[in-house]
């Protein structure tokens, strides 16, 4: 079994944020059917930085809209603080997404007619609507934190990538999610950007949050506490990381490329 990865039980493990147990992905839409995921048993605790990595049609990304509830396994088990995920019906589950967790794409998927702050409040105010004076307090202290408040009233295409990703970030938190959801954050930005938005989900990191991120980029892999790695729908290998600092950036880098040149990235 590879370093790091929980073999399946029979109940979710009581200190785990997120759990999938025998989890597979099959598409039967093509023919002959298209397994994207093929037994895959993954634990990531509370305030853990999960990093998944793999070549192109590896799977990181169907695994990670699996067990968060965006997509529907064919079969296997997700729990997320010991809730079986998968025994819950669509509006249930949209709830929990809603509630329970945060999501950064490639793509911030604003809403044009609304300005950068009520983009990020809205979710906040539609997950907790009786709760609307801490709501406010919440974006805006999450804003203040991320640099954006002096970009509050902008519109979306009046900022910068690096800003609207750290947008994101903060209409991802604004809900206080059990877990952070991150795919490709980074993917859209120059590396400039990237460190930028890089650095706040450092920093939402060391607050305590969980976050399991997909990313192609060994630099944004190497800020994550563990790196797991997929090929062909499974799980072949993890690679514990520990914790991040900026004066062991270079050698967690080259330490981790060494080890992605071996896996054949």
């Amino acid at each position: 079994m590879a370093e790091g990865i929980t073999g399946v039980s029979t109940s979710s493990s009581t200190c785990a944020t997120l759990e999938c147990q025998d989890l597979t992905k099959t598409y039967y839409s093509t023919d002959p059917p298209t397994q994207v995921l093929n037994g895959i048993d993954l634990t990531v605790e509370a305030g853990e930085f999960l990093v998944v990595m793999g070549a192109s049609g590896s799977g990181k990304s169907t695994l990670l809209y699996n067990i968060s509830g965006m997509d529907r396994a064919t079969s296997g088990r997700v729990f997320l603080q010991g809730r079986d995920l998968t025994s819950l019906n669509d509006t249930e589950m949209s709830q929990v997404r809603l509630t329970q967790m945060g999501f950064i794409f490639q793509q911030s998927y604003f809403l044009g007619n609304l300005n950068i702050r009520d983009n990020i409040l809205l979710p906040a105010l539609k997950a907790a609507p009786h709760r609307r004076d801490a709501a406010i307090g919440r974006v805006d202290a999450l804003m203040e934190r991320f640099g954006i408040v002096n970009v509050k009233r902008h519109g979306t295409t009046e900022v910068s990538g690096g800003q609207l990703q750290r947008a994101s970030i903060s209409r991802a938190l604004a809900s206080e999610p059990a877990v952070l959801f991150a795919d490709e954050p980074t993917g859209a930005l120059n590396s400039s950007m990237s460190a930028e938005v890089m650095d706040a989900l450092t920093d939402v990191h060391a607050g305590g949050t969980t976050i399991v991120m997909v990313t192609h980029d060994p630099a944004c892999a190497a800020r994550g506490d563990r790196v797991i790695y997929l090929r062909d729908g499974q799980l072949i290998d993890s690679r514990e990381l520990g914790t991040w600092t900026a004066d062991q950036a270079a050698e967690r880098e080259d330490a981790l490329l060494a080890w992605l040149r071996e896996l054949g990235f």
